[in-house]
């Protein structure tokens, strides 16, 4: 879910899977763990079932159910009719993304400023779950993607502004890829975009 700031996810330009901006009643119906796994899993991995999913995630059927009913109520998640033939219900992502609007930081809100927090601290330890997981099988793949993979970190001064550029400028490379046609032995790949102020000693 969840990718860079401004938005956890990034845009697509899809029309068949539309963008979704987050306002306060969606946040605070999303913002719990195992929903944005829920979520997470449905947009990276396709559509599934409740007991697939809970097999997926380590949890019970009855959890995944659920909370698969509250993602549906919200609007996050709905049925998937060309599965959805036989007693088990199956389940996609309605959005391909979702996208932060900066004004929930400020929300006078105590419950929307909580469910930011919930949030922006799981997309977190996604984020931390995925870089883990590819360090761990990092040897199972061909030498070209260990030598092509990057773990970088680079301190700089900047003023708010110049972060915001940077952070666009950045998101516009990006972007610009989703346009290219994927090249021979293509995989999806995962780029997470971490800039923030530090306090110096």
């Amino acid at each position: 879910m969840p990718e860079p700031e401004k938005s956890p996810s990034a845009p697509s330009s899809s029309s068949a899977f539309p963008s979704r901006t987050l306002d306060p009643r969606s946040l605070r119906g999303l913002a719990h763990p195992l929903r944005m796994r829920l979520l997470t899993a449905l947009r990276h991995h396709g559509p599934a079932t409740a007991s697939q999913l809970a097999d997926r995630l380590g949890e019970s059927s009855g959890a995944t159910s659920y909370h698969l009913r509250q993602l549906a109520s919200y609007g996050f998640v709905e049925d998937d009719p060309e599965r959805g033939k036989g007693r088990e219900r199956w389940w996609k992502s309605a959005q391909q993304s979702l996208l932060f609007d900066e004004s929930l930081y400020g929300d006078p809100d105590p419950e929307t400023r909580g469910a930011v927090n919930v949030f922006m601290h799981e997309v977190a330890t996604m984020h931390a779950q995925e870089l883990s997981t590819w360090l761990g099988t990092m040897r199972d793949w061909p030498g070209a993607w260990p030598k092509s993979a990057n773990m970088s970190d680079f301190t700089l001064r900047l003023s708010p502004a110049q972060l915001r550029e940077l952070n666009d400028r950045t998101q516009a490379l990006i972007e610009s890829y989703r346009e290219v046609e994927p090249g021979e032995g293509s995989e999806r790949v995962r780029i997470h975009l971490h800039a923030f102020p530090q306090q110096t000693d």
